[in-house]
């Protein structure tokens, strides 16, 4: 089933698979470990794979997806625990690295790590369940990460993951994010080739 979905991403066009991985503490869901995603990569190695870690200690499992074969690794800024160590972490290991706001987490939470990342991912639902509606009340959120990156000159992609389609898309990049996390709906799309095509022309 896994490797289905991964074949449908690569034959649709993207080249990005985001994988969530859900622990059953720090969200209610549980999904799969390392070794199911280099299960994927074997059957789909030209993916670039986008590892989202909803984990209430991620620090125990940064290593084994690296080696597993994720390209990026984005971690959750609210647990507590040592979020620059662990970002340095995934990047001594090899993948680019990013940081994880919830909906009820203000920007400004990540303002320390900002310079130390690859990607912020701004959640625009609550992670654990697939299928949420969009709430464009995180686009300031998103606005105001651009806003940073704008006036301190940085590099980092912004994510949006939660309710993409094809209306929430185009919301979400005129605010400045530039990659998008769409599961619900382009698995449930009658042709995935069209709707990538669409999201991509909507940049």
């Amino acid at each position: 089933m896994l490797a289905a979905s991964a074949a449908a991403i690569r034959l649709a066009g993207p080249t990005w698979a985001h994988v969530d991985i859900m622990d059953g503490h720090f969200v209610p869901n549980l999904t799969f470990g390392p070794q199911m995603l280099a299960d994927l990569r074997r059957h789909e190695p030209s993916l670039f794979y986008d590892v989202h870690l909803m984990l209430d200690n991620p620090g125990a499992f940064i290593e084994p997806f690296a080696k597993a074969g994720a390209g990026l690794i984005s971690i959750h800024i609210e647990p507590d625990y040592d979020h620059a160590a662990e970002l340095a972490r995934i990047r001594s290991l090899g993948a680019k690295c990013g940081i994880v706001l919830n909906p009820g987490t203000p920007a400004e939470a990540i303002l320390p790590v900002l310079d130390r990342i690859d990607l912020v991912l701004v959640m625009t639902v609550q992670p654990g369940y697939g299928g949420q509606p969009f709430r464009s009340d995180m686009l300031p959120k998103v606005r105001q990460i651009a806003g940073w990156k704008r006036e301190r000159n940085l590099s980092f992609r912004i994510e949006v993951d939660g309710g993409i389609d094809l209306v929430s898309a185009p919301l979400c990049l005129e605010a400045g994010a530039n990659t998008l996390v769409a599961g619900t709906a382009f698995f449930r799309s009658g042709d995935k080739t069209a709707f990538s095509r669409k999201i991509l022309a909507a940049g």
